[in-house]
């Protein structure tokens, strides 16, 4: 079970992140949200993949469009294996994945105040979200990288590599529900430490593309965007457009954290994960599930849909999934006020990161309470027109505006849903900073 916990409440005292367009730092992440620019990019000309085929599959019967677009890390070929202690020949070896979940989890301690050399033996957990992005050549081929594949491929290897280049002794676990798999590893982890099971934990989620599978499976599907952006919510979206990422956050007790001096950037008030159920097909979103979801993770936060006054929703830019979304947060979220909650996802910015997505959205959400302001969403100018907008107090965040605390606190929601039909969704608590270090 994961959820609020008055006594001692789990607490995010520090978060690392990679997104598409060079960004490293959470100041460059801010900068980016708080300024509306999208951070796509042109497919990368060195991984050796397949571009003159992917162009052209638009071409074939049956097949749609493939733009020259998504949302790239542009460092995913760079990584430092002595610093982690790794031989350069088993780092190539290494799904890239666990490399920028390694650099990105050194990050979130540094950012906590926590030094990474000195948590050697800590009873400290790490979950990650990632899913399969077939990097490297066949294991069952006789090839250079033979001998390392087998922790190389692994998925359990990119929370066994954090672990084990870290020193945790406590839970470590790769988590793959597959677009919900990053805010499922934090609900995980959350109610871990809840249990007793480890001190404290990372939890976070990764994704880099180790071939353009995602985009072959969309085309044929017919469900990219076809003018190369994610247009969230809004009613001229063709599709999603994929994109790479990771992030992760340090969670703790509160009162470890005010023992130890951490700065406290959010409470979990409450998580819950569900699952869609039987009927449609498994990769279509369900509107009842994800209501349900909302509502268990409303009662167990022990706050009212009213407090809450940022929403980042999934946001895939589908013309099926928004609108079934949309229902299910107006159902819930969009209750008569004067004044209702802005809605928005980080996708529209940096494409859809996949297993790393609700990392991405809920460190948009901790630094929006952190410099108390609510980022635009991208495309947002034309909402689309499956939702009765007047009907509701949802409203999309079109411009950077004020984010006024309530007795010190602000209140935001996360969502994040899976293909095979697993939904998470997070409510948190932000309180009130007298001053940033991001």
């Amino acid at each position: 079970m994961s959820g609020s916990d008055s006594g001692d409440p789990i607490v995010i005292v520090g978060m690392g992140v990679e997104a598409p367009g060079g960004i490293d730092t959470l100041a460059d992440f801010w900068s980016a949200l708080a300024s509306g620019r999208e951070l796509l990019a042109p497919f990368p000309r060195d991984r050796e993949w397949p571009l003159a085929e992917l162009l052209s599959l638009g071409g074939q019967d049956g097949w749609g469009a493939v733009p020259d677009a998504g949302g790239f890390l542009t460092g995913a070929t760079e990584f430092d294996p002595l610093f982690f202690g790794i031989t350069p020949r088993e780092a190539v070896a290494m799904d890239p994945q666990q490399r920028a979940g390694m650099r990105v989890a050194w990050r979130a301690l540094e950012q906590a105040g926590i030094n990474p050399a000195a948590v050697e033996g800590d009873s400290a957990g790490c979950w990650m979200g990632v899913s399969v992005m077939e990097y490297g050549p066949r294991v069952a081929s006789v090839n250079e990288h033979s001998g390392y594949r087998v922790t190389g491929t692994a998925l359990g290897a990119v929370a066994g590599r954090i672990s084990h280049g870290l020193g945790l002794t406590g839970p470590s676990i790769s988590v793959d529900t597959a677009c919900a798999s990053a805010l499922t590893a934090v609900h995980q982890a959350a109610a871990a430490i809840r249990a007793g099971e480890c001190e404290w934990a990372l939890a976070g989620g990764v994704c880099v593309m180790g071939s353009p599978g995602a985009f072959y499976e969309f085309s044929k599907n017919n469900a990219l965007a076809s003018d190369g952006h994610c247009r969230s919510y809004a009613a001229d979206a063709t599709g999603t457009l994929w994109g790479e990422g990771a992030g992760v956050v340090v969670l703790e007790p509160e009162s470890r954290a005010r023992e130890l001096g951490h700065r406290v950037y959010g409470r979990l008030l409450g998580s819950r994960v569900n699952h869609n159920g039987k009927g449609a097909p498994i990769a279509v979103p369900s509107a009842a599930a994800q209501e349900r979801l909302i509502r268990d993770t409303l009662a167990v936060s022990g706050i009212a849909a009213e407090q809450v006054g940022l929403i980042e929703g999934h946001g895939t830019g589908t013309p099926v999934g928004d609108p079934l979304e949309l229902a299910a947060l107006a159902a819930t979220y969009g209750v008569p006020r004067a004044d209702g909650p802005r809605l928005g996802s980080v996708k529209s910015n940096a494409g859809h990161a996949q297993a790393a997505s609700g990392l991405l959205a809920l460190i948009k959400v901790l630094l929006a309470g952190m410099h108390g302001q609510i980022p635009p969403t991208l495309h947002a100018e034309h909402p689309t027109t499956e939702i009765d907008w007047a009907a509701t107090s949802l409203r999309l965040a079109t411009e950077l505006e004020p984010w006024p605390a309530v007795d010190g606190l602000r209140y935001a929601a996360v969502s994040s849903f899976g293909v095979a039909g697993t939904n998470a969704h997070a409510l948190v608590a932000l309180p009130e900073l007298e001053e940033s270090d991001v």
